[in-house]
């Protein structure tokens, strides 16, 4: 009986047809927005549950645009890193 977390998680992948893939030993950069997220955007308390794989795409595609275009960065002097990009051109 898989009792854990992620053995709900893989049987729930199974019953929907979902193939998990795993990211290559020593290539870190395949998870890079993954990583990315839980660095930011978890650490605002924003929590989704998602019904498709497109509804996700569509949410972490509007935080990504967000996360450029609209917020503040402290880390390049409280500008956008859409602004900083213009500004490097």
């Amino acid at each position: 009986i898989k009792t854990s977390i992620s053995g709900k998680l893989m049987e729930w992948a199974e019953k929907q047809g979902v193939r998990p893939e795993h990211i290559q030993p020593g290539k870190p950069q395949q998870n890079a927005y993954i990583k990315r997220y839980n660095r930011t955007g978890s650490g605002e308390g924003y929590q989704y549950i998602f019904e498709t794989i497109e509804e996700a795409q569509n949410q972490a595609t509007q935080w990504l645009w967000t996360y450029n275009n609209d917020r503040p960065n402290i880390a390049i002097d409280g500008i956008t890193p859409a602004l900083k990009l213009k500004m490097a051109a």
